[in-house]
């Protein structure tokens, strides 16, 4: 193993409150990056010294693992380690929120919330580089030139007039695909600022509080409402459906126009300080564990 970082979900993992619990003991981790150390005798699709994507059910806070070589993902080797290891669950989930739900085209408008997020950054991030652009609601105020640094067309604070502030912002400019990633009266201000016919797509509850959708948005809107779990998707997806988006995550993951901002990096032997780390309310990046690290990057 080369690199693995702290996600929420491998945090509700731990707390058994996320799918498909595990028999403990038991190794956590959804994601990570590892370099191919042993070939076994029949395996003539990899090399040793590649660096890999490990799937997400194999338990990435280790060392080493052995693992079965149809399920690796073969990175370019241009792109770092550290960054290898946040591309499966984050920008994979913002590259299929962007291609899954509403066809769009140059100069359309996509609303988020929770923009400041992993899996946020990374909608802002893929949509700049595919021509899209975004409303972006937090929060704070500090994110707010932050975001727009990254690439964030219009950031807003959320609040009760976020509607009118979106229309000004956009000149009322249609918006087909809002993403919520908080639901509660969070969500609900995004489907307010949603054209008529629009989708909103669900891939997080961080206000843990239910969707709550007002019958007028359905009758008067014909909304749609639609969700995602990166990991079942992958699941259920063809090798070629995969490589499909990872080759072009792999392609602004090279360039650059495509990084996940790291914190700190611990190794794995302060797995308590990390993980304590990493359940902080507000931090500037992930919380990442490089094995054989020596240093942080805070």
């Amino acid at each position: 193993m080369r690199a693995a970082p702290i996600n929420p979900a491998d945090l509700n993992a731990i707390e058994g409150k996320y799918p498909g619990k595990r028999e403990v003991p038991a190794v956590p981790g959804f994601e990570g990056a590892g370099i191919v150390s042993e070939l076994g005798k029949n395996v003539s699709n990899l090399t040793i010294g590649s660096l890999v994507i490990l799937p997400h059910d194999i338990g990435t806070w280790r060392e080493a693992c052995a693992v079965k070589a149809e399920q690796l993902v073969v990175v370019p080797s241009e792109i770092d380690p550290v960054q290898a290891a946040m591309l499966k669950i984050n920008p994979l989930t913002a590259w299929r929120l962007l291609h899954g739900y509403v066809e769009l085209k140059s100069d359309d408008w996509v609303i988020q919330n929770a923009a400041n997020s992993a899996a946020g950054r990374a909608v802002i991030q893929i949509a700049h580089a595919l021509g899209y652009k975004t409303v972006n609601v937090v929060r704070r105020e500090e994110l707010i030139e932050e975001l727009r640094t990254e690439g964030g067309d219009v950031v807003l604070i959320d609040g009760e007039n976020l509607r009118d502030e979106v229309k000004k912002a956009t000149g009322s400019a249609p918006i087909r695909l809002g993403l919520n990633a908080v639901g509660g009266e969070s969500a609900l201000r995004l489907m307010n600022c949603l054209a008529p016919s629009g989708t909103l797509v669900t891939f997080g509850a961080m206000s843990l509080q239910p969707l709550k959708i007002p019958n007028g948005l359905l009758i008067f809107k014909d909304l749609r409402f639609r969700g995602i779990w990166i990991n079942k998707w992958y699941d259920s997806a063809t090798a070629a459906e995969r490589m499909a988006a990872f080759n072009s995550i792999f392609e602004m993951a090279g360039c650059g126009s495509l990084q996940t901002k790291v914190e700190k990096s611990y190794p794995l032997s302060e797995i308590k300080t990390a993980v304590g780390h990493a359940a902080r309310a507000q931090r500037g990046g992930k919380i990442i564990f490089e094995f054989g690290a020596t240093k942080d990057t805070e």
